[in-house]
């Protein structure tokens, strides 16, 4: 079940959304495991009925490798939208 989107809802998602947009830029230079970005997962996940996108860029965001980071990121970040996407928490 997911959970209902509002207003207020839907402003958390696009300011986590731009957290892990940000985070992304960064990624080929530097670790991203943050705890913005922690935070950010953790407010998208209500909202996202599958949770591997969610560990994909957790797991890509410490990534020592800086190539591999950048690539587990963005499929994480990829699946990501298509989940919020799917929920109805995305437009």
């Amino acid at each position: 079940m997911f959970t209902p989107v509002d207003k207020n809802q839907r402003e958390i998602i696009t300011l986590s959304l731009q957290v892990l947009e940000n985070a992304l830029q960064r990624a080929p230079k530097e670790k991203m495991g943050t705890a913005e970005v922690r935070l950010a997962l953790r407010c998208l996940m209500p909202h996202c009925p599958e949770r591997w996108p969610l560990f994909t860029f957790w797991d890509g965001s410490i990534s020592e490798n800086d190539l591999g980071r950048s690539a587990s990121m963005t499929a994480g970040y990829n699946g990501i939208r298509l989940q919020l996407k799917a929920s109805g928490a995305l437009r």
